[in-house]
C-alpha cells in the first residue's frame, strides 16, 4: 500500500483557521485546541492509543493507523506550533536534536552544510562526530554573523545552511533576511534552516524573513517548565514537510501523547512568560554592565551592542516582544573564583538548559559546550571566565540581589585568605 502523509486538514485545523489573524497569545491558546467533539472538553484530550481500528485491511476508521505515524494529541500540537511560527506545517520530535537529525537526514552523502560557527554544543557534536563521520555529509563552520563571509563560504555542493540567531552561547546575531537573500541569489534551492530556540516564536518568526525551515528545542521556552524534552520543525514547503514526516515516521523519534499534552499546556502561557523573561533579561544585562567584576556583557538588547539594531529590526511586532531571556558575560575572575560565585547563588540554579520559568546559571566551557574542541572553544570566545545566564520570571529584585550577594561572597573569601 502506498505510504501517505496522514491528513491534517481535519475539523481541528478548520476550527483553528479563524484565529490565524489574531494576536500571539490568542493563537497560542486556541490554535489546534478545538473543544472535544464528544463531550465538549476545553482541554486537549490525551489519546494514548498506539494502534487504531480499521474497517477493512488498509481502510482506516479515522485518521490514524499507528501512533508513531500520527496521533490526535500530536496533531493538535502540530497545528499550534505552525500557527505560532506563521507556517503551514509542523512536525514534532522527541527532542531538539532529533528534530535537527531529521533535517540533516534530508541530505545525501557528499552534500555540504554551511553552519554558523558558534552553534549549540550538541548540534556541532552531531554534525562533526555523527553526520560527518557516519553519513558522509560535509560541514563548514563560519562566522555568518558577518555577511561578507556568506557568499565565499557557499559552493555548488552546498545544500543546506544552518543558522542560529542569536547563537548559543555568545549571542551572535545574523541579519537573517539579508543573509538568506545572499544564499538564495547564489542558489535558490539551498535550504535555509534557522534554529529559533533562543528567541522563541514570540520574539521572532524566521519564516517571515525567508527561512525554509525553523527548528526548535521545545524543551526550552516552548515547554517552559523544565519538564519536557521535545523538538519541532516548521515549514511552509509541502515537499519538505512530506519528507520530514516520512523521516519522522521511519526513524520513530516521536514524543508520547502525554508529553505533547504537556507541551500544548506550556505553550498557552508562552506569551506572558516570554514577555517577563525579556524584561528581566534586559534588566539583568544592564546590572551586569555596571558591575566592577564584569569584564563584558553579551546581550543584543543592550543599546550599545553591535547586534542591537539588526536584532531589533527582525523581531516580531507586538507588546512584550524583546531580545530573549539569555544573557552571557565575561567576569574579571579566575576559574576558582567563578566556581565560588556560582556555588553561592541561591535563587539562580546551576544547571544545563535554558528557557524555563526558573533562572539558571551555566558555565559553558565545563557544561553545555564541554564537547567542543578546546581550541575551537578558545576561538569562539568560550573561555573559563565566560558565564551564560538563562533569566527566568522570578521577581527581578530577587534575581539581582542574589547575584550581588554571590559577588560579595567572592570578595569575602579573598579577604579571608589574607589573614
Amino acid at each position: 500500500m502506498e505510504e501517505k502523509l496522514h491528513p491534517i486538514n481535519d475539523s481541528n485545523q478548520i476550527y483553528s483557521k479563524k484565529f490565524q489573524q489574531m494576536g500571539f497569545s490568542t493563537r497560542a491558546i486556541h490554535s489546534g485546541q478545538q473543544p472535544d467533539l464528544i463531550h465538549g472538553g476545553v482541554s486537549t484530550p490525551i489519546d494514548l492509543s498506539t494502534t487504531f481500528a480499521q474497517i477493512a485491511p488498509g481502510e482506516l476508521k479515522g485518521k490514524y493507523d499507528y501512533s508513531r505515524a500520527g496521533n490526535a494529541t500530536r496533531t493538535s500540537l502540530e497545528i499550534q506550533m505552525a500557527a505560532l511560527e506563521g507556517g503551514k506545517y509542523s512536525q514534532i520530535f522527541s527532542s531538539g536534536l532529533a528534530a535537527t537529525s531529521a533535517v540533516i537526514t534530508l541530505l545525501e552523502v557528499g552534500d555540504e552544510v554551511l553552519c554558523i560557527d558558534d552553534v549549540y554544543g550538541g548540534t556541532q557534536r552531531l554534525f562533526r562526530k555523527i553526520s560527518a563521520v557516519s553519513h558522509g555529509v560535509v560541514f563548514r563552520f563560519e562566522p555568518l554573523d558577518d555577511l561578507e563571509t556568506v557568499k565565499p563560504s557557499l559552493s555548488k555542493k552546498t545544500k543546506l545552511v544552518w543558522l542560529e540567531s542569536p547563537t548559543n552561547p555568545t549571542l551572535k546575531v545574523t541579519d537573517l533576511k539579508k543573509c538568506i537573500e545572499i544564499i538564495k541569489e547564489f542558489n535558490k534551492d539551498i535550504i535555509v534552516c534557522v534554529d529559533n530556540t533562543f528567541l522563541s516564536p514570540f520574539n521572532c518568526n524566521p519564516l517571515s524573513l525567508g527561512a525554509d525551515i525553523v527548528v526548535h528545542s521545545g524543551t526550552k521556552y516552548l515547554g517552559g517548565h523544565s519538564d519536557i524534552i521535545m523538538g519541532m520543525v516548521i515549514t511552509n514547503n509541502s515537499a519538505l514537510n512530506d519528507r520530514l514526516y516520512y523521516l519522522n515516521k521511519c526513524i520513530g523519534a516521536v514524543p508520547s501523547p502525554f508529553d505533547c499534552y504537556m507541551m500544548i499546556r506550556g505553550i498557552k502561557t508562552l506569551g506572558i512568560r516570554m514577555a517577563k523573561a525579556n524584561t528581566n533579561a534586559l534588566a539583568v544585562a544592564s546590572y551586569l554592565t555596571k558591575h566592577k567584576k564584569v569584564e563584558k556583557v553579551l546581550y543584543p538588547g543592550l543599546p550599545d551592542s553591535k547586534y542591537h539594531e539588526v536584532q531589533k529590526k527582525q523581531l516580531r511586532k507586538g507588546e512584550g516582544v524583546g531580545f530573549g531571556g539569555v544573557v552571557s558575560c565575561y567576569l574579571k575572575l579566575d576559574l576558582k573564583q567563578i566556581i565560588k560565585f556560582i556555588q553561592n547563588v541561591k535563587v539562580w540554579i546551576l544547571a544545563e538548559s535554558l528557557g524555563a520559568v526558573e533562572s539558571l546559571i551555566n558555565h559553558p566551557a565545563l557544561m553545555t559546550h564541554a564537547s567542543v574542541d578546546p581550541e575551537n572553544r578558545k576561538k569562539l570566545g568560550i573561555h573559563d571566565n565566560f558565564i551564560r545566564f538563562s533569566v527566568g520570571i522570578e521577581d527581578l529584585e530577587d534575581l539581582i540581589g542574589d547575584l550581588e550577594q554571590a559577588f560579595d561572597a567572592v570578595d569575602n573569601e579573598k579577604n579571608n585568605t589574607k589573614f
